[in-house]
């Protein structure tokens, strides 16, 4: 997707800021011959650290950003003076954004609160100089604590989107038409599969200035948790959705079949996505007529709430946003 400002994943090479070495320093002055030691330790090596900025939505700042280095401490001089710190990277990143290691694949730490900061590389310290190795017995040590190494390495950050409610479905199954028809946000929206290849959010007001987040992923087709289609790419976007509205089209020929078909994928990609609040959508109902409606309903899933909507007439929203609403609130 080159003209897409989207990116939800980067991998950056860090290494943080040596310390400064320790000084081996004597005294020396007029009439002072044997003044003893006053060497100063070094200073901090600069950290590198993720900052989350709620005001921002992608990675794309980091991805032609490589290779980045913090600055190494100062060096200890004579007169105890300690050795400046070396200055920090501070890397905004969007709230939601996952750490890992590139090698091991360690998730180090996740980024969920706005301006919560964590330091992914810490700079190493300074050294000591000798003035802290005088003793009774040793009253000149003419040798002091080199710097310790900062860190660096490979690191992954991923970006899963923060959202209440995540759709579920099919390409071209209405996800962006209802998106659309019930938020201020603008997806594109055509007659044809894979329209979505980027996530979209967008907040559906409520009743009393109250509102939830809606995100709506690219479509899921069968074998997606193998790869294919856009595969497993977005699915982790879904991961931190508190309800999952899944969306099935009238126009199928077996709206159940299709609906186990979804849960099917989002159980290969990860077991706990089960465990989510679930809502079913029967889309473009306005398709069909009511008689169908009452046909089709028998065969619907059990256990799970489902209403039938058309986003373009507007039938249905309303229930739709009240079972959203009370299932965000269960």
């Amino acid at each position: 997707m080159p003209d897409s400002n989207f990116i939800d994943y980067v991998k950056i090479w860090c290494a943080s800021g040596h310390g400064g070495a320790g000084s081996m320093h004597l005294y020396r002055a007029k009439y002072v011959p044997k003044g003893g030691p006053d060497g100063g330790d070094g200073g901090r090596g600069g950290h590198i650290i993720l900052r989350a900025n709620p005001q921002f939505w992608t990675l794309i700042h980091l991805k032609y950003r490589k290779h980045i280095k913090a600055e190494e401490g100062g060096h200890g001089e004579g007169g105890l003076r300690t050795g400046k710190n070396g200055e920090d990277i501070i890397l905004d990143v969007p709230v939601g954004t996952v750490a890992k290691d590139a090698e091991t694949g360690e998730v180090l730490f996740e980024m969920m609160e706005p301006g919560e900061t964590r330091i992914l590389c810490k700079g190493g310290r300074g050294g000591l100089g000798n003035n802290n190795f005088k003793t009774a017995t040793n009253q000149t040590p003419r040798y002091a604590q080199p710097g310790e190494d900062g860190q660096e390495g490979w690191f992954i950050l991923e970006l899963k989107v923060l959202a209440d409610v995540g759709l579920v479905g099919f390409p071209n199954a209405g996800k962006s038409t209802l998106l659309a028809a019930i938020t201020a946000a603008k997806p594109k929206i055509a007659n044809y599969a894979f329209t979505t290849l980027e996530p979209n959010l967008g907040i559906v007001q409520y009743y009393d200035d109250q509102s939830f987040v809606m995100a709506d992923i690219p479509g899921i087709i069968e074998g997606a948790h193998e790869g294919r289609g856009i595969g497993i790419r977005f699915l982790r976007h879904i991961e931190r959705n508190s309800v999952l509205l899944f969306m099935v089209s009238a126009e199928e020929d077996d709206i159940k079949v299709s609906y186990e078909t979804l849960l099917n994928e989002l159980k290969e990609y990860n077991p706990e996505l089960l465990d989510k609040d679930r809502v079913l959508a029967i889309t473009k109902c306005d398709l069909i007529d009511k008689d169908i409606e009452k046909e089709i309903e028998p065969s619907l899933p059990k256990g799970i709430p489902h209403v039938f909507i058309s986003s373009v007439s507007g039938e249905g929203i309303k229930d739709l946003k009240d079972m959203l609403w009370s299932a965000l609130h269960s």
